[in-house]
């Protein structure tokens, strides 16, 4: 039986994806990149390609592997490959914006979580994700902290320590994410309740995120942030 939402006294969140849009500041990168060349460029084909660049051996860390990326994306849209537009891509992903619902949703929910960031993005990325967000979090997981990126077990066994160090245990943690590559799978063999944050509701395909070989069936499923909180307050007056 699934617990109630209730029932957790953490909640732990991708943030990539779930909290800020990356795809659109993917997107708005390769446009304005593409306007200046001249060259027509279609966003979900774009974001196909960069998912691609993510499966491949030689992938590095987000979002310093954007850089690479864009360079698979210029060979096949036949834009322009320089340094500098690398570091353009990069630095536009870094300063992606959050999700409109994002900070008041997690505000709302700070109320009665606390709420753990685990992120596969760089920490000096993250930094900059947080302040966007207005610091939610009692804590903050990244690639960085890890030495390694989910779905990686280990990810999540350096949350759980945490966690029990300083009194809860992993069956108080309520973990919400938009991937299922990353983090729906794991998380339900895990054994942990998730949620299922649906931002690309109303969308063909999985856009910048791996596909996952199979898809989980979450014990809660949401389109946005905001639905989420909204249906934890409910729960909480009922």
């Amino acid at each position: 039986m699934t617990k109630p939402l209730t029932a957790f006294a953490y909640m732990s969140f991708d943030v990539v994806g779930t909290l800020m849009d990356f795809e659109a500041a993917i997107t708005g990168a390769l446009t304005a990149i593409a306007r200046e060349a001249g060259v027509d460029l279609d966003d979900e084909e774009a974001l196909s390609v960069y998912r691609a660049a993510r499966y491949e051996p030689d992938a590095g860390l987000f979002p310093d592997d954007l850089g690479r990326c864009y360079g698979r994306i210029a060979a096949r849209f036949g834009l322009p490959d320089t340094d500098e537009l690398r570091a353009r891509v990069i630095d536009a992903v870094a300063e992606a914006s959050p999700f409109p619902d994002s900070p008041e949703a997690l505000a709302r929910l700070g109320t009665h979580y606390k709420l753990i960031a685990m992120t596969n993005a760089r920490r000096w990325a993250f930094e900059k994700y947080e302040a966007k967000l207005g610091f939610p979090f009692w804590a903050g997981f990244t690639v960085d902290d890890t030495g390694t990126e989910k779905p990686d077990p280990a990810f999540f066994h350096k949350v759980f320590a945490h966690v029990e160090a300083t009194g809860g245990t992993a069956d108080d943690i309520l973990h919400a994410a938009q991937s299922q590559h990353h983090d729906i799978g794991i998380s339900r063999r895990l054994g942990m309740t998730n949620v299922w944050i649906e931002r690309r509701h109303g969308q063909a395909g999985y856009g910048a995120t791996i596909e996952p070989e199979t898809f989980t069936e979450p014990d809660y499923h949401f389109r946005s942030l905001m639905e989420l909180a909204d249906a934890i307050e409910s729960a909480t007056v009922t």
